[in-house]
């Protein structure tokens, strides 16, 4: 019931922030502008994530002390810093060497001070324990993978924050029932700020999250499911909610995130550019160009990341090595597939539209369709500029 409260308080100061602070950032002009890659028609505010960020460490301040909170002191920590590398990178635009460092810094606080890190493999691929260092390069880059492919899909009304909220829960639900109770305080608390953010960020979005939320979640994400990882693996055989296909419990999670990176890294490469070049080839730009809205493309694409972590849940009791290349190969299916409908969609509009500066004749059925009133020409202005 603590943990209900936990995360009902969360909730409530979220909700009662960020009404504020979308006031606060248009009177102070500070948001996204239209234009570019911005899908967005209109100015709003971003730098949302300082509501739900606050409103999450406010509820652990107020219901933290009945837990064991010294083992995640370093955690803490290094979740505020990350929120500090977004928020200052929303105020004024960091460099990418700056920006990688400062997270740098916050996952060496996670890896090597938290020791929250993968230990072992378990068996994957015929390898066990990693060595010491081995193990701390593995997992700083696995959560720095995590943050920034979750940061890289925070495009779109209600995206990031709906698939965000998801795996919170289950995290938060799993933690709570091995125990482990700190843990399950930071992702119920996170789960109530995120989810007072989506009554304002749903489509129509009233605000963004902005890296100050988004990279900020990411690394929660991150971190706990790392936690999740090694924790998971400790348990005794036979245990409840234990899940032996560790790593793809893991990249279930965050499939939808991870998948995406992937993909647009790889596209990017192969034309010659440099990945970290930021353009309209995500997920959620080619369902757009389908015709479907905000919402409809954020809960399809919630529908997915529920389908395989159902999927992983139902194959719990089965190994790695049959689990991981299941999904990875449901995943780059359903990516191809989604590629042939949007490219066969877009043809299909574009032969549909007029076009411009046609030299060709007219058929007669084209020609039929044109109506042209000439007494609209009469009282026109023309411009001879």
């Amino acid at each position: 019931m603590l943990f209900l409260f936990a995360a009902i308080t969360a909730y409530s100061v979220s909700f009662l922030i960020l009404p504020v602070l979308i006031a606060i950032l248009r009177k102070m002009n500070i948001g996204d502008l239209p234009g570019g890659r911005k899908i967005h028609k209109k100015f709003i505010p971003s730098m949302g994530g300082i509501g739900f960020v606050l409103a999450a460490f406010l509820a652990i301040a107020i219901w933290g002390w009945q837990f064991p909170l010294p083992d995640i002191r370093y955690l803490i920590g290094a979740i505020s810093l990350m929120f500090l590398v977004g928020l200052r990178d929303d105020m004024v635009e960091l460099k990418a060497t700056n920006k990688l460092l400062g997270q740098l810094v916050a996952v060496i606080l996670v890896v090597v001070l938290s020791d929250i890190r993968i230990k072992d493999l378990n068996g994957f691929l015929g390898v066990g324990e990693l060595d010491l260092f081995l193990s701390y390069g593995f997992s700083a880059f696995v959560l720095l993978a995590l943050t920034n492919s979750f940061n890289l899909i925070d495009g779109l009304d209600g995206l990031a924050g709906a698939s965000a909220s998801l795996v919170l829960a289950v995290l938060g639900f799993w933690f709570y029932t091995q125990g482990l109770e700190s843990y399950a305080l930071i992702a119920l608390t996170f789960l109530g700020g995120v989810l007072a953010f989506l009554f304002f960020n749903w489509y129509p979005a009233k605000i963004f999250m902005g890296d100050t939320g988004s990279l900020t979640l990411g690394f929660v994400l991150g971190a706990l499911i790392i936690a999740f990882m090694e924790n998971n693996a400790a348990l005794p055989e036979g245990a409840a909610w234990k899940f032996e296909p560790v790593f793809s419990a893991g990249i279930a999670l965050m499939i939808f995130p991870l998948y995406d990176m992937a993909r647009v890294f790889a596209r990017r490469i192969r034309r010659g550019k440099d990945p970290m070049t930021p353009d309209k080839s995500h997920v959620h730009h080619f369902m757009m160009r389908m015709g479907l809205n905000h919402s409809q493309v954020t809960l399809i694409l919630l529908a997915v990341q529920v389908f395989f972590i159902a999927l992983v849940f139902s194959l719990q009791s089965f190994s790695d090595h049959l689990v991981l290349p299941l999904i990875s190969f449901a995943a780059l299916l359903l990516g191809l597939r989604l590629d042939q409908v949007t490219v066969k969609y877009v043809k299909k509009k574009v032969a549909k539209e007029p076009r411009i500066l046609q030299t060709t004749d007219l058929s007669d059925n084209q020609s039929k369709k044109i109506k042209l009133d000439k007494k609209s020409f009469e009282k026109a202005e023309i411009n001879l500029n």
